[in-house]
């Protein structure tokens, strides 16, 4: 990848481009939820995982982080950027619940919800391809439309414990409640932050889990969120940080800013000039 014909890289836990800024020496700033993860202000689960964390750290190594996270635990965090296909949304209850768990198989689902026989329960999966009705489940095949319309008319939201689903259940007021797929270190920390603001969180979905979904439904609370649209923002403080001078100067396998650029020819020649005037040669330098 030709790094370094570019002024400067966001990267989105994307390897390809962290790694060819890392090989090349040059900066590569981090803007995505993984960032916001690896905070030491960030929540953690109780258990340790130091293969999952180091595999998250190591992934796609930056210079810089920046990242988004269910609260703005530091001051390079910043709560979640919500799709404008949500945040126009006027939320409605139509007593269902919308629920997405790909990490389960559709008849481990059904099998688990269905007992739960006095709600509607809009099952999400990649599994299917045509929708099917088992009991009081409804599985359908996943389509933006489908699921946004789900998920503004729904009481609640069960789901993993990623990242998207869940800000987006938290910003429409929906009930929430959310089972990390195991080995994934990310979704556990998420996990650690969305149960320290309230969300109630599963192992699992086998039968004895049954009590606690239902006293979910019965009692479940809904936290109160604050998601302002201030991407530009970010953004902008991030170029003017990282890029004050608008335009960078490649040296070597080094990116400089123009003023940085400025300050570094300057050491040099003036220790080019201190160099010469040590070995007897006249102290002026040209430039």
């Amino acid at each position: 990848m030709p790094i370094e014909q570019y002024d400067i890289v966001l990267n989105d836990f994307e390897p390809v481009s962290a790694w060819a800024c890392y090989l090349k020496n040059k900066q590569c700033i981090a803007l995505s939820h993984q960032a916001a993860v690896l905070n030491k202000k960030a929540p953690r689960p109780k258990h340790a995982d130091a293969i999952g964390k180091s595999l998250l750290k190591n992934y796609a190594p930056t210079t810089s982080q920046y990242g988004f996270h269910f609260n703005a635990y530091d001051k390079n965090i910043f709560t979640p950027v919500i799709r404008n296909e949500i945040r126009v949304l006027e939320p409605k209850n139509k007593g269902h619940y919308c629920v997405y768990l790909p990490a389960f198989h559709d008849d481990i689902i059904a099998q688990t919800l269905s007992k739960i026989e006095d709600v509607r329960w809009e099952v999400f999966s990649k599994h299917n391809k045509k929708p099917r009705q088992i009991k009081n489940v409804f599985l359908q095949p996943i389509t933006n439309e489908g699921f946004i319309k789900s998920l503004r008319n729904s009481e609640g939201v069960l789901c993993g414990a990623g990242f998207e689903t869940p800000a987006e259940a938290l910003f429409l007021q929906k009930k929430l409640m959310v089972i990390p797929m195991k080995h994934q270190f990310e979704q556990h920390c998420n996990a650690a932050a969305l149960n320290a603001m309230g969300i109630p969180v599963l192992k699992n979905l086998k039968s004895k889990q049954i009590a606690k979904i239902e006293a979910w439904i019965d009692k479940g609370s809904i936290p109160s969120v604050v998601y302002p649209d201030v991407t530009e923002c970010i953004v902008n403080m991030i170029l003017e940080k990282h890029v004050p001078d608008g335009n960078g100067i490649m040296l070597g396998k080094r990116f400089y800013s123009e003023s940085k650029f400025s300050k570094f020819a300057l050491k040099k020649i003036l220790a080019n000039g201190s160099l010469h005037q040590k070995n007897g040669y006249s102290s002026q330098t040209t430039a």
